[in-house]
């Protein structure tokens, strides 16, 4: 049974016409529904309806003017679309104002039936599509946003999140700069049920001299300056989480120390002898290929592999551009409510000059756009001058924005190519050129059944 917004739900009490309707829509490739009266179309509905309603006037019983009213309750947003007589323009005109999503009088051409139909559907296709937005918007906590996403890459990120998270297992996650790798080891951590603390350890923001106290801690006396004694990160994060940000800049020496640690699950501060067992889990992130490092001996080989029990990659924004939207509209909002601005829709000119730039700062990029855009500023332009630093020759906006129209009308067509090329009004070989020229594979966005 239809599932998407290409269903259409057509009521006749006339057995030809519906043969016709049937017919005619068929041919066109779109789903339908017929019914021969409005009381059986109503029950169907209410068993969930994600399509539209095409519907005659003048029925027994239940009317075509009573049936809209029923679907109104049932979906405002609902299109309904009614087939008049020359004699009932002027009520279909009047139901229009009532909610009405267009009229057909007949005798009507098929043409302009499946034109009508098709924009009924764009139209609740969209519909559709924003709810789902404010659903996923609405169930990321602050802390999710990097998680917000369609694209391919990052729903099989979520379900491997998944499905590790409430394991003990040691997780590698692999990711370029403000891609989000912390954010996702924090909600690795929230995840888990682990009853301890989150530690967060940036291993190239201290000095090497330093980050062997902080993370194993001392005793009073261990060396100049060590005139207390100190819990280190390792310790402190008992039965919680330790995130390691930027394990490729750990000291060769203190890797070893490390792997030592997560052998024998036990950590000694620093001029003590007293071994301490300790309940760990470690998370570490890093922005380059650990395996390239250890053969080339710039990274312990067997750390590396102690860690890479399972690894995460977050891909970088230039490679999901298809979810800039979505993410844009959620830092927009937070920013919003943040600094106490109304701001407006992102616009199409908007969106091509995002989607043709490669954001080298990944999210976190995206994040400080959607901060400038709030505060009445040009998203992408950060400087003094007011120059714009990331200038995009226009045929490259063209085609990041024509990639952008292609993406979105698969996935609201649920990867149906005829549907898209239907959509989009090109010629089914070029619409194949155009994913060749885009790497856009259709089976990616087919809905399950």
């Amino acid at each position: 049974m239809p599932t998407s917004a290409e269903c259409v739900l057509f009521v006749d009490d006339d057995e030809d016409v519906r043969e016709a309707a049937h017919q005619t829509l068929e041919l066109a490739d779109i789903p339908v529904e017929v019914f021969s009266d409005a009381a059986s179309a109503v029950e169907r509905l209410k068993k969930g309806w994600p399509g539209i309603v095409i519907s005659d006037i003048r029925m027994p019983k239940m009317d075509g003017l009573d049936l809209l009213t029923e679907v109104k309750k049932i979906d405002p947003e609902m299109p309904v679309i009614l087939v008049t007589g020359h004699g009932d323009v002027a009520t279909a005109v009047q139901a229009m104002h009532d909610g009405a999503f267009d009229f057909i009088e007949k005798p009507y051409a098929p043409d302009l039936f499946i034109d009508i139909t098709r924009r009924a559907m764009s139209h609740r296709a969209l519909v559709l599509e924003n709810r789902t937005l404010k659903i996923e918007l609405a169930r990321h906590s602050k802390n999710a946003s990097d998680f917000i996403g369609r694209n391919p890459a990052m729903e099989k990120l979520r379900t491997l999140i998944g499905n590790v998270a409430a394991t003990n297992a040691h997780v590698l996650i692999n990711g370029e700069t403000g891609s989000g790798k912390e954010v996702i080891a924090r909600n690795l951590h929230e995840m888990s049920g682990r009853p301890g603390p989150f530690v967060a350890v940036n291993c190239g923001g201290m000095p090497e001299h330093l980050i062997e106290s902080e993370l194993f801690g001392h005793e009073a006396g261990a060396f100049t300056g060590a005139d207390h004694k100190r819990i280190g990160k390792f310790e402190f994060a008992d039965k919680g989480t330790l995130f390691l940000d930027e394990i490729e800049s750990m000291p060769l020496a203190l890797q070893i120390k490390l792997l030592r640690v997560l052998q024998e699950r036990a950590v000694e501060r620093l001029g003590s002898n007293r071994v301490l067992p300790i309940d760990l889990r470690v998370i570490a992130a890093t922005k380059v290929d650990l395996r390239s490092a250890s053969a080339r001996g710039a990274f312990r080989e067997d750390l590396y592999y102690r860690l890479n029990v399972v690894q995460l990659h977050i891909p970088p924004l230039r490679d999901r551009k298809d979810d800039i939207a979505l993410l844009f509209e959620y830092f927009t909002r937070d920013a919003a409510k943040r600094f106490d601005r109304t701001v407006t829709a992102l616009s199409a000119a908007e969106l091509a000059r995002f989607n043709a730039y490669d954001w080298p700062g990944n999210v976190r990029e995206l994040r400080n756009a959607a901060e400038r855009r709030v505060l009445g500023l040009d998203p992408l332009t950060n400087n003094e001058d007011g120059e714009d630093n990331y200038a995009v020759p226009l045929p490259q906006q063209v085609e990041a924005f024509e990639k952008s129209l292609i993406t979105e009308a698969l996935r609201e067509h649920g990867g149906n190519v005829t549907a898209t090329v239907s959509a989009l009004g090109v010629p089914r070989k070029t619409f194949y050129d155009k994913l060749t020229k885009y790497n856009i594979v259709p089976a990616e966005f087919r809905r399950p059944r």
